[in-house]
């Protein structure tokens, strides 16, 4: 086992089979028909016992029958736009072992039924191969499954397990016992069940390369070790409190970079810590904002120039109000497009979110195809009254937009069959380490996909979101190579010309930050999909901490001496009187700068 890249993978006490061989040939298994599974196990039956022997090789292609999964509670609303939350999707899993490695072949990819019944498609990612005493000539095959859906941001955290002999398999058993925010569920829950399985290939294609393939993604991981030890590291109790102000009950799972090093905490559920953290992949919510627009533009002006931000998006978006031919791509970034107009048109001080969810949001939220969307904008928003770049109000169609016209900025260059996503998986993700980047797109017709959505629908592993923020902590560059722009990435990240939420910036924006006086400076700043809350360091110096956020109170948040911290939630849709936050916001803040202060060197 290679121990770097599955430090997670600890082996546990043995427990009883939790699929027991059936002795039936593939088709009598799948003519069997699949039946909600058994009562839910601790999640660490999903894990090698530490009597665990070597598995035999598996390579193959296993179909997943439809099934109904269990939930707890059951769910109040299982049809959302015409499909079934309470269903498990019909899939074929490529899947082949690499010693105690189990690959599957559609790793971090949004897999869809044909014919989409369920709301849900699925990810898999890198499991595990055993045998354990007692299973004869059985063999065992689990690994860690994530439900997403192609509407929403929403994802559940869960793990699978099936046993193979030969050309059989058992049963296949689930459960989804974490999750990240839901929105159109309207619920947390618990999942679980077991599905037929029927082995419908032997061997699979090009098997060499998508190993090699395999161990280089895996070869290419951050170093990351379990959060004790880093406790090891300081003093006892230091880091106790590490996740707030988000109170405990709610925190998804969290973690850090320390001196290079990836240190993770585990992530609890009702059935014990989730086995595979290092696999998991969260609904990050609004952190895409952070993640598609923003460096899409810094790398776009690093191929082509700074000119980019200017370029208005009524130039590249067709059918928009006029306005638009004034409104900038880094207006719309900024949150400051003047457009959008519901909620009042002023406040003292301004709120932001004044309006969010008027114009009947949810329709346009739920809306699949590029052009409906753009309907939508277009007959339930209207100009505000000030001029681009002065306030700021928060639309998710600001980035939406933003995403449609830096995609046709994008095939104004390069050509028809260039695309934003692809562009950004390509050159900035794969040449940092990231070979996976699963997100929401428009559903098109003939369930075509179509644009990236830049407003929300990443479903990132905590490797992949350190690896964005050491990529901006570094300037843009990795490994010698600039990838993003240089001075425009060290502007962003020192909150240069960055907007007051609260405030009206028609008298310019905000230039230096750090140099404002405790009572002129405000609570926090935002710009280019960044927040920037302030925090007030022991020396009493003003800073303000560039801050990925997402609904749930997902968080990434990038720190003066080279600290990342890594905060995945579950916040929201909460039950009534539920208290998500503590009022100590800086709990987190402090820890980090205990940990190291904020006037070191940063720390690679």
């Amino acid at each position: 086992m290679r121990r770097q890249h599955f430090a997670a993978l600890v082996l546990c006490s043995s427990l009883a089979f939790l699929v027991p061989p059936t002795g039936r040939t593939d088709s009598a298994a799948t003519a069997s028909g699949a039946t909600p599974g058994p009562t839910l196990v601790d999640n660490s039956a999903f894990l090698p016992s530490v009597r665990a022997q070597a598995a035999l090789p598996f390579a193959g292609s296993v179909r997943i029958a439809q099934s109904v999964m269990q939930s707890e509670p059951a769910l109040k609303t299982p049809l959302i736009e015409g499909r079934d939350a309470g269903l498990f999707p019909a899939l074929t899993l490529d899947l082949f072992s690499d010693g105690d490695v189990l690959v599957p072949v559609q790793r971090g990819t949004m897999m869809r039924e044909r014919i989409a019944v369920s709301y849900w498609r699925l990810i898999p990612q890198f499991g595990r191969v055993w045998r354990e005493p007692g299973d004869g000539a059985w063999s065992r095959a689990a690994l860690p499954l994530m439900l997403v859906n192609d509407t929403e941001n929403h994802a559940h955290q869960g793990v699978a397990m099936f046993r193979y002999r030969g050309n059989r398999v058992s049963d296949l058993q689930f459960q989804f016992t974490q999750q990240t925010a839901p929105y159109l569920l309207h619920q947390h829950n618990i999942f679980w069940g077991s599905a037929a399985l029927e082995l419908t290939v032997t061997t699979l294609k090009d098997i060499e390369i998508e190993r090699k393939a395999a161990r280089r993604e895996l070869a290419e991981r951050l170093p990351a070790k379990p959060w004790a030890d880093l406790e090891s590291q300081f003093p006892p109790g230091m880091l106790d409190g590490f996740g707030g102000p988000l109170l405990p009950r709610w925190q998804t799972i969290n973690a850090l970079v320390y001196r290079g090093t990836l240190y993770y905490q585990n992530s609890n559920t009702p059935r014990g810590p989730y086995p595979y953290p290092l696999e998991m992949r969260f609904g990050v919510r609004s952190v895409m904002k952070s993640i598609a627009a923003p460096l899409a533009m810094l790398r776009l002006a690093e191929v082509y120039g700074p000119y980019v931000f200017d370029l208005r998006i009524g130039d590249y978006v067709a059918g928009l109000d006029p306005k638009f031919s004034r409104i900038r791509f880094i207006d719309a970034a900024n949150m400051a497009t003047g457009f959008g107009g519901t909620g009042s048109f002023r406040t003292n001080p301004n709120n932001p979110f004044d309006g969010y969810l008027d114009a009947d949001y949810d329709a346009w939220y739920t809306a699949g195809p590029t052009k409906e969307k753009l309907a939508l904008v277009t007959r339930n928003l209207k100009p505000y009254p000030w001029e681009p770049g002065t306030v700021m109000r928060y639309r998710d169609q600001d980035y939406f937009l933003l995403g449609l016209g830096l995609d046709a900025f994008l095939r104004s260059v390069r050509g028809p069959t260039a695309d934003l996503w692809d562009m950004l998986t390509s050159e900035v993700f794969k040449p940092i380490g990231i070979h996976q980047a699963p997100a929401v797109r428009t559903r098109e017709a003939a369930d075509r996909d179509g644009v990236v959505w830049a407003n929300a629908g990443y479903y990132p592993s905590l490797d992949d979101l350190a690896k964005i923020a050491l990529l901006l902590q570094n300037g843009g560059a990795h490994h010698g190579k600039q990838i993003l722009h240089r001075q425009l990435t060290s502007e962003l990240l020192a909150a240069k010309a960055a907007l007051d939420p609260a405030g009206d910036t028609s008298q310019g924006a905000i230039k230096n930050p750090d140099a404002l006086s405790l009572d002129l400076a405000p609570k926090e700043l935002y710009r280019s999909g960044y927040w920037f809350p302030r925090h007030v360091d022991r020396s009493g110096k003003i800073r303000y901490l560039p801050s990925m956020q997402g609904s749930g109170e997902n968080r990434v948040t990038l720190y003066p001496n080279g600290i990342i911290t890594l905060q995945m939630g579950k916040a929201a849709e909460l039950p009534a009187g539920e208290k998500a936050l503590s009022d100590d916001i800086d709990a987190t803040h402090r820890i980090i700068e205990r940990m190291l202060p904020f006037e070191s060197t940063p720390q690679k």
